[in-house]
């Protein structure tokens, strides 16, 4: 090869490389720090741009945007004598790339060792539960820090997050405890309310259930007291409309009391009207008698309660016909000896005459009316020693009237 090709060749590299040297082009949010002869001579920003050769030179290429710098957990003291790890992740610019090229060899670990520094004088002030619950507090205090310090560096921090913070192993323990417990607190009261809500849904259906069985029981029974209303007024008018005799009316009361009598019930008696007739009766008869013994004899006192009681121990009705029957034969009984009495005691009474006038005179079929006795006189009691010269005083007799009280039970 020729000399002069190789000469020709070595210019062209040399241009090549003056052209490479003297041309630059930054990109968008990049700063080139140049220094011209060692000196600091201008920042260059996005753009072409033109360079003396061997004489000015690049310092520092510093990007602009927003960077995104995570340090690794650091221990901290809290006030309570707990230490907790903390990841911290710090959101940074570059403002001044001149001030963050002269102004600190390397910024990014001044960042992080200010942050470390700042972060344990935040935490040292808190105790536990305020650190883990105040993470924005503490991410306020250390970005009014660290921007305040970093100023001058041209740095401008945006953001400070505190990405975790670990307890020690036995509080988190103690707080795994603490949290169940609270879940467990949180799904019973959940459970308490649903089974509150449940109770009373129930209860509001048992009550509208409730009224509605209460309204169709009190329709059901007004519909039944009209019907039984109904049912005795068409009797009632039929029982009218048939105009019964008293002979229907006997036959009806002589079936109705066997039945009576059948009961279960052993605390009713069944009398029939007749048996109380005869009992008049003898009561009207007795109450003669004893007037009359009265006056005949003032030493003897009959009971007439003892007599009819004496008539009633025959009266236990067993079978309510033969029981009629009896009664029927009783007052039978006491009517002829009522009449007997009578016409002995008209034989020896001037009004004897009017007593069987009057007993013919009753309806056929009916007790005659039989005159009350007359009253015995009752004769002065006189006081000892003023009786019949050579006979004791008289004692005074019983009122007709008068009973001792009957033996209870």
């Amino acid at each position: 090869m020729a000399p002069e090709l190789i000469v020709l060749a070595l210019f062209l590299i040399f241009a090549v490389v003056i052209v490479l040297r003297t041309v630059r082009i930054v990109p968008q949010q990049t700063s080139l720090i140049i220094e011209r002869l060692g000196r600091y001579s201008r920042s260059l920003e996005g753009g072409i741009h033109i360079l003396v050769p061997f004489v000015d030179k690049v310092r520092a290429n510093i990007d602009l945007r927003e960077q995104v710098v995570s340090f690794p957990p650091q221990p901290v003291i809290t006030s309570d004598n707990l230490v907790v790890n903390i990841d911290t992740v710090i959101y940074y610019s570059v403002i001044d790339a001149k001030s963050a090229v002269y102004e600190i060899a390397n910024f990014i670990q001044g960042i992080e060792q200010l942050t470390v520094t700042t972060l344990r004088n935040v935490i040292g002030s808190l105790d536990l539960e305020q650190t883990l619950t105040s993470r924005d507090q503490i991410n306020g205090q250390l970005r009014g820090v660290l921007d305040e310090a970093t100023g001058k560096w041209g740095i401008r921090v945006n953001r400070v997050e505190l990405k975790a913070i670990d307890p020690p192993m036995s509080v988190q323990e103690s707080m795994e405890k603490q949290m169940k417990a609270e879940r467990d607190r949180r799904a019973a009261i959940l459970n308490a309310e649903g089974i509150k809500a449940s109770n009373i849904l129930t209860a509001e259906g048992e009550k509208q259930s409730q009224i509605l069985r209460a309204e169709g029981s009190a329709q059901a029974r007004v519909l039944e007291a009209q019907g039984q209303a109904r049912a005795i007024q068409e009797v009632f008018d039929a029982i009218h409309r048939g105009k019964p005799t008293q002979k229907l009316l006997a036959y009806q009361y002589l079936q109705v009391l066997p039945q009576l009598a059948k009961g279960d019930s052993n605390k009713m008696w069944i009398i029939p009207s007749e048996l109380t007739d005869a009992l008049r009766g003898i009561g009207n008869t007795l109450g003669g008698q004893a007037n009359s013994q009265a006056s005949d004899d003032d030493d003897e006192w009959v009971d007439p309660g003892a007599q009819i009681a004496n008539a009633f121990s025959g009266t236990i009705l067993e079978d309510p016909a033969k029981a009629l029957e009896e009664a029927r034969g009783e007052a039978g009984a006491a009517e002829n000896e009522a009449k007997e009495r009578a016409a002995r005691l008209a034989a020896h009474k001037p009004t004897a005459a009017a007593e069987p006038a009057a007993a013919a005179a009753a309806p056929a079929g009916e007790r005659p009316e039989l005159p009350a006795p007359p009253v015995q006189p009752v004769p002065p009691v006189p006081t000892p020693g003023e009786g019949v010269e050579g006979q004791p005083a008289p004692r005074q007799p019983f009122p007709p009237t008068a009973y001792p009280p009957a033996p209870q039970g």
